[in-house]
This record gives structure tokens, C-alpha cells and sequence, in this order.
């Protein structure tokens, strides 16, 4: 089973056109790009999340007080 190349990539267009209609296609498109826009805001809300998260770490890290002891 191969990629459908063709006169199969026609007869599954006419089978969509068919269940779904004409004008529910281009509403389907709309949403399924709305979709991945904020997919991919979300993922780079959280990229920046933790990016912040990373910096607020190297400042803890670079301190020039010294760690804490505990006394056992």
C-alpha cells in the first residue's frame, strides 16, 4: 500500500465532496488552520515559559552567596 497517486487521489476528492458537501469543506479547512495556529502559540508560550524558568535558575545558580549547610 503505496501513497494514492492519480485516479485514487480523484475518487477519494469526489467520496469527501460527497459525505461532506461543498460548503462544509472550506469551514472544516478554516478550523482545522485555526487549530494548529493556536497549537502553535501554545507551544510557544510555553517555550517561553521555560526559557524564563531556565534564566530564573542560572541566577539562583550564579549567586555569590554562598549555599546553606545544615547542621546535622
Amino acid at each position: 500500500m503505496g501513497i494514492p497517486s492519480g485516479f485514487e487521489l480523484v475518487i477519494i476528492v469526489a467520496i469527501i465532496l460527497l459525505l461532506f458537501g461543498g460548503k462544509k469543506i472550506p469551514e472544516l479547512a478554516k478550523g482545522l488552520g485555526q487549530g494548529i495556529k493556536n497549537f502553535k502559540s501554545a507551544v510557544k508560550d510555553d517555550k517561553e515559559k521555560d526559557g524564563e524558568k531556565i534564566e530564573e535558575v542560572k541566577k539562583d545558580t550564579t549567586s555569590t552567596t554562598p549555599p546553606e549547610t545544615k547542621k546535622a
